[in-house]
């Protein structure tokens, strides 16, 4: 320790504007220079090697040892040497010493002489589980000595390095050393081997995560970064500027979005001490204790600071204190204000505090000088998809078909979490896949099996359609795989439906460079059978968009006040999965012309269509959620729906024309053997004001007619097959097929579902309806 002294005063004299931290060794600053990481060419990772100009630029002689600084705060001690040809702004890493720097290739990492390291006294390494598996000799023999032999190796605390001997590698960890942090290792030094192996787990636990592990909030971190990290590492710059530094940070978003890593990343990257607070953990039975535990983390981060208060799922202990039910709840959240509000200015403590109900937390906390500052860690865009699936991948083998970018444009509405639990469960079912190869029972599996297996862009397609946004997974969600080509017909209208809900998704430039905001909401409106609900799923289904269906009724319970929150949740849940197509199924049934609700106990009929009004309207302009409303009695609907804003488009879907009908019926067979003699035209042109689903039902008849003739002469053969004689064979082969009579026999029983009477109502509302809307034969010349 003396030693440490001597080292340590001269440079406080040197440099008295640098504040230090008086629990960090400073033995070695002099000069700073930021070089790139290269791949080493050698296998010795205590030696890194540079430009020989840039080591005469930095005052480095060969053999001397130099401090390289990483990532997360880490850092180590190498011995340097001059490579001829390598680039001036290059230095080569061995790909151990990159580990412990938590540097990847291409990363910016900062060199330093380093002056008067001690020789070290003694040492103790373990070695790594995985990698001691099956030896039975001596470790420090084999291994170890061999490595320290005849070099003087530099080391660090916490530093791993690899041994090779006996036709085996081994990784080993420098658990402690004398003097700490750093020394080099000589003959004289004591080394210690004794203990248990380190688990591999330990050292890789899910906490050890930083900035470059978490994707698609960016501008986010930047926020958080500085709120948090320049108060915690550099707090002069408050102080100089006169200000005081922020106290904390509230972290709110929908769960899985990287809220409680981002705190963890923060904490790593700054090298301060973490304080977790899992919210219901501090909660006791006993009077008081509750209030004691938090005053204890509080006063343990003090005495550590610089330090990172963290409580997740702050909800549970700071509710609302005039809706709180019990009193230790209202004194936990008294206890905490008057923490936060106690806490020095320069006591360096940031106070970060997540949650995924920021409207349940009393509202005395959040205000300036207690949260300074609420961050929305919301659902990432595409980009930020794509940032994730780069993350979540880097470690899968992965065949090249896999189009992540693609996986990205089709995952709306996924959260950092849903993205992890898509690439698991591709992986899984490549895993699935092969292991018809895979004996159970053996104690390994063929190498060859191994090498084979690579998640495939059919993993990733087959999984999409069972794994939902988790925000969506209380709501029936689906993904329609109907294309335009699947509805036959309304040529017109689909026309339309492309330039209303899919150009908006598709190109959205367009539309920011004509000023134009895309439109809220389409309603269909006509007779039954006609494809309004197919046509819907074909929107959302071209658009890659997620889909809700809601039937009307669904909404209504007998609770007064629970229908309307039913609307509002459905509508939160379409922000969070946007873009998202919201179909209201038979929308009459919410949606009736107010103030005529006969019998209609305490109004509820009213409010539900006032609510959903009121969402229509607030959808956000940044949050692409679709309505589509579906009725066959608009003649009931309140005009305040059909307003431009809300359902602008109104879309007459009406029964089908021959042409119309010609490609329903050939939409409806297009998978099954039809005999060539069978007329679609003569059956089109018989079917006049028929529905699509009158024209289904058809099908669906000719079909069973055919199915019972397949059958029945199935049952002939095999019957005279059995009554020929022996050593003779008859080859007679029945080939399913739907002929004319089978088509007679269907439209023998046909009927039509909408009458003349019907029919001369719906043609008379949408003449009205485009006579309201019309301003009759006006040109702008």
């Amino acid at each position: 320790m003396a030693q440490e002294e001597q080292v340590q005063v001269p440079m406080n004299e040197e440099k008295p504007e640098v504040p230090m931290n008086e629990e960090e060794p400073k033995k070695i600053i002099v000069k700073k220079h930021r070089l790139i990481v290269e791949e080493s060419k050698e296998d010795d990772m205590s030696i890194v090697y540079m430009n020989p100009q840039r080591m005469e630029e930095l005052n480095f002689f060969e053999g001397d040892s130099i401090l390289i600084k990483g990532k997360r705060r880490k850092s180590t001690i190498c011995i340097v040497m001059a490579e001829e040809g390598l680039t001036e702004n290059m230095i080569r890493l061995h790909r151990m010493t990159r580990y412990n720097l938590k540097v990847k290739l291409g990363d910016v990492v900062g060199v330093e002489t380093a002056q008067n390291v001690p020789y070290a006294i003694k040492i103790h390494v373990l070695p790594i589980d995985d990698t001691v598996e099956g030896i039975t000799g001596d470790l420090f023999e084999t291994y170890i000595r061999p490595y320290f032999s005849d070099v003087f190796r530099p080391v660090k605390k916490g530093d791993h390095f690899l041994c090779h001997g006996g036709m085996r590698t081994v990784e080993f960890k420098v658990v402690d050393i004398d003097p700490s942090p750093y020394a080099l290792v000589v003959n004289d030094t004591i080394i210690h081997c004794e203990g248990e192996a380190i688990k591999r787990e330990d050292e890789e636990r899910p906490d050890d995560i930083g900035y470059d592990d978490i994707g698609g909030c960016r501008r986010q971190l930047g926020q958080i970064r500085e709120m948090v990290e320049l108060p915690l590492r550099h707090p002069q710059l408050f102080q100089a500027i006169g200000i005081k530094p922020p106290k904390g940070v509230l972290l709110y978003g929908p769960p899985g979005c990287g809220k409680t890593m981002i705190a963890r990343a923060v904490a790593n990257e700054t090298g301060v001490f973490l304080i977790l607070i899992n919210g219901p953990e501090i909660m006791s039975k006993m009077a008081g204790e509750s209030e004691g535990n938090l005053r204890e983390a509080f006063a343990e981060a003090e005495k550590n600071a610089p330090a990172l208060i963290f409580i997740d799922e702050i909800d549970s202990i700071a509710p609302k204190r005039d809706k709180a039910q019990g009193e230790v709840e209202r004194r936990v959240v008294a206890q905490l204000l008057t923490l936060m509000d106690g806490m020095k200015s320069r006591s360096n403590v940031i106070v970060m505090a997540a949650t995924n109900r920021p409207n349940a937390i009393d509202s005395a906390l959040r205000r300036f000088g207690r949260f300074d500052r609420e961050i929305d860690i919301g659902v990432p865009d595409e980009t930020g998809r794509l940032e994730i699936l780069n993350i979540h991948t880097k470690k899968m083998k992965i065949a090249d078909d896999v189009d992540l970018l693609q996986i990205a444009k089709e995952t709306h509405g996924y959260v950092g979490a849903d993205l992890a639990q898509l690439c698991t469960e591709a992986a899984m079912l490549c895993i699935r896949e092969n292991m018809a190869h895979v004996d159970v029972e053996a104690d390994s599996i063929p190498v060859e099996v191994l090498n084979g297996m690579k998640v495939t862009m059919e993993h990733f397609r087959n999984v999409m359609k069972t794994c939902t946004p988790s925000a969506l997974r209380e709501t029936v969600v689906e993904m329609p795989n109907i294309k335009w080509e699947d509805i036959g017909g309304l040529e017109e209208v689909k026309r339309e439906l492309k330039e209303v809900v899919q150009y908006p998704v598709e190109f959205p430039d367009k539309f920011r460079k004509f000023g134009m905001e895309p439109s809220k909401g389409v309603l269909f409106f006509g007779p039954p059978g006609c494809g309004k609900t197919l046509l819907a799923k074909a929107v959302a289904s071209q658009c890659k968009a997620n889909f809700i269906s809601i039937k009307g009724p669904e909404l209504l319970t007998m609770w007064y006040g629970e229908s309307e929150a039913n609307v509002r949740d459905v509508f939160d849940k379409a922000r969070q999965a946007a873009p998202c197509v919201l179909f209201f199924d038979e929308l009459d049934s919410i949606g009736k012309a107010r103030g005529g609700g006969v019998g209609d106990a305490g109004g509820s009929a009213d409010r539900i269509l006032n609510q959903l009004l009121t969402e229509m309207d607030g959808i956000g302009k940044k949050k692409q959620v679709f309505i589509i409303g579906a009725t066959n009695r608009p003649d009931i609907l309140d005009p305040a729906l059909l307003r431009p804003g809300r359902l602008d488009q109104l879309l007459f879907i009406p029964l089908p024309d021959k042409a119309s009908r010609v490609s329903i019926l050939r939409a409806k067979l297009r998978n099954s053997p039809v005999a060539p003699d069978v007329d679609l035209d003569w059956i089109a042109e018989h079917t006049e004001n028929f529905s699509g689903a009158d024209l289904a039902e058809i099908v669906q008849r000719a079909c069973k007619e055919a199915i019972r003739d397949t059958i029945n002469e199935l049952a002939v053969v095999e019957a005279e097959k059995t009554i020929q004689p022996e050593g003779q064979k008859m080859e007679i082969e029945v080939k399913p097929m739907i002929k004319v009579k089978h088509f007679n026999a269907a439209l023998r029983d046909a009927r039509r579902s909408v009458s003349d009477i019907e029919i001369q109502r719906y043609n008379m509302y949408a003449e009205t309806l485009l006579q309201r809307r019309s301003i009759g034969n006006f040109s702008f010349n």
